[in-house]
């Protein structure tokens, strides 16, 4: 679907250069001299390169829409995630790079969605939240709860995140999987 130049926005994937981008962050610049212009800064889908493009109004891009299925991750070997699509029980194998930092929270049996662009699977998305155990932190030091400190923890899966000092081992939490950081305790 092609779009005005400056009607692009953060989170739309565009087709330029015969490539496919994720605009990041938008600027709309009106300089003294000359036609305005909007500067967007672009993430390439594939290998994450970026790219600093402006757009005027008179041009036009081609907005792409990317399929979006649900999958079931069923199991890892070499490298290769192998997936299965929840409507068709067909089962596709996907490089684990497409999971990216994400990886160490991959369960077996977690739903992902799974992003595609003419038949090429383009990339992965875990759930937003995941809940893990704590596996070691540090025990709370009296007094240490008068500001808003944290200490870190050590997760089953080896991540390391900042947690409040309240929150001993054993204990399941809420981890936020784009960023690993600590959410809130489970409510389990």
């Amino acid at each position: 679907m092609k779009i005005s130049g400056n009607a692009v926005r953060p989170g739309y994937i565009i087709e330029h250069k015969n490539r496919l981008w994720l605009a990041v962050k938008i600027q709309h610049t009106q300089p003294g001299k000359g036609g305005a212009y909007l500067q967007v800064e672009m993430k390439d889908i594939r290998d994450g390169t970026k790219l600093n493009e402006r757009f005027r109004s008179s041009e036009s891009v081609e907005r792409v829409r990317l399929d979006e299925r649900p999958f079931q991750y069923l199991f890892s070997d070499s490298g290769l995630l192998t997936l299965m699509d929840q409507e068709t029980f067909d089962q596709i194998t996907v490089a684990e790079d497409l999971v990216g930092d994400a990886l160490p929270f991959l369960e077996e049996g977690m739903m992902l969605t799974v992003s595609s662009h003419e038949g090429d699977v383009v990339g992965l998305c875990l759930p937003d939240k995941v809940t893990v155990r704590i596996q070691d932190t540090e025990p709370v030091v009296k007094g240490q709860t008068a500001s808003a400190s944290f200490k870190p923890a050590t997760l089953e899966n080896g991540v390391r995140v900042m947690v409040p000092p309240h929150v001993d081992s054993g204990t399941r939490i809420v981890v936020n999987t784009a960023d690993a950081t600590y959410v809130e305790r489970a409510k389990d």
